[in-house]
């Protein structure tokens, strides 16, 4: 089992981050980030050509970390991959050591820096998680034998604030028969609109939060207008809005906002998931005054 794994399992609250595997060879700034916080995060998140933008493999660059004692979670899309691949890609991370990994269809190639390329999408998500389940249990998707199984953490994606409530539940359900351990979330600003949607899916999946800071009016609206699921509260852009043009106080706002949603949803949820965008050097105050 994984430390990931085991974290999830015991009564501490987890925290999960993002890092994005650069485009070209260079690690050593995504190594810093790692081993700064590899002591305030249990365990990060490794992006899939975030946005559609080529990068690194993120099953290399899991391998790498492990050596150097970080925990990682590759996230596996059905966007650049088949189910052979995506199959592939499954069993050669586990065979590097990689244990956790995260399922989700990815962004359209249209909106990254390679517009030509061609989406695959062969599978949806839950199909996706019930290959990955497969070959746990020692066959693959067509049920064909494997000689030695893997043993992954499988995890998905859910959208608290999505526009229909009811089908992001019936999705949610179906990627936990599928297989999901644990899933992380959209980014969370309204909690009385994540307890709704908690109390209305009725289960007892083990969810991360998704966090992003807010670092700019500009950005704020920009998520609402743009990004599906994302709805912050007017009186969260007005906080932000009041720091003005002092860079200082609009980081100390951020953190103080990004701080007191976390210490609302705990008893909601398992943990965790700050996506923070550049800001990975703040995460370490955001926790520690979400903790206090």
């Amino acid at each position: 089992m994984s430390r990931f794994a085991q974290a999830l399992s015991m009564s501490e609250f987890v925290v999960t981050s993002e890092l994005i595997p650069p485009k070209g060879v260079d690690l050593e700034p995504l190594f810093e980030k790692a081993e700064a916080l590899n002591q305030v995060v249990t365990a990060f998140n490794l992006t899939e050509s975030h946005t559609a933008k080529m990068s690194m493999d993120p099953v290399a660059v899991g391998h790498l970390l492990l050596d150097r004692g970080v925990e990682p979670i590759v996230q596996m899309t059905s966007r650049d991959k088949n189910r052979i691949a995506i199959q592939a890609s499954i069993l050669g991370a586990a065979a590097l050591g990689i244990s956790n990994i995260v399922i989700m269809g990815g962004d359209s190639p249209k909106n990254g820096d390679h517009p030509e390329a061609k989406g695959v999408f062969d599978l949806y998500s839950s199909q996706m998680l019930d290959a990955a389940s497969a070959l746990n249990g020692g066959a693959d998707y067509m049920g064909n034998p494997l000689k030695g199984a893997p043993a992954m953490n499988i995890g998905a994606v859910v959208n608290p604030g999505a526009s229909d409530p009811s089908a992001e539940i019936e999705n949610l359900h179906r990627k936990i028969e599928a297989g999901a351990g644990f899933f992380q979330s959209q980014a969370v600003y309204d909690v009385d609109a994540l307890a709704s949607f908690l109390h209305k899916a009725d289960t007892d999946a083990v969810i991360l939060a998704g966090i992003i800071p807010i670092k700019s009016v500009r950005m704020a609206r920009f998520m609402n207008d743009k990004v599906p699921g994302i709805n912050i509260p007017e009186a969260l852009i007005a906080e932000i809005e009041a720091a003005g043009d002092n860079p200082d106080r609009l980081v100390e706002t951020s953190i103080d906002i990004a701080a007191r949603i976390i210490r609302q949803i705990r008893p909601l949820v398992k943990g965790v998931h700050i996506m923070a965008i550049g800001w990975e050097d703040k995460i370490p105050a955001i926790i520690q005054r979400a903790m206090d």
